[in-house]
């Protein structure tokens, strides 16, 4: 089960990159990709079960998805924004 975990935190990290560099088409597309990722991870998760040590890793594992997101979600808050004007009819205004 962790290869899943690993795999979720692989794609979360290709989200920053992709997001750092302004490429949301990416993001969008690795997101869907978690989205597999996770229903995969919640299947395996009924007939397997970590143990201890992996209970750990496990949870610096998310840690770092925790942290990935947020930055992606920093990162996307101006292109929201202008997301936002553009749906409402406000526009910029560029001096």
């Amino acid at each position: 089960m962790l290869n899943f975990y690993e795999a979720i935190e692989r794609a979360s990290a290709d989200m920053v990159e992709a997001a750092r560099v302004g490429n949301w088409d990416e993001v969008v597309k690795l997101e869907g990709a978690c989205a597999v990722l996770i229903a995969q991870l919640k299947n395996a998760a009924h007939s397997e079960s970590l143990q201890a040590e992996e209970s750990k890793v496990k949870s610096r594992i998310m840690q770092r998805i925790l942290l990935n997101d947020a930055e992606i979600r920093h990162l996307a808050e101006p292109w929201l924004d202008d997301l936002d004007q553009m749906m409402t009819g406000r526009s910029k205004t560029l001096h």
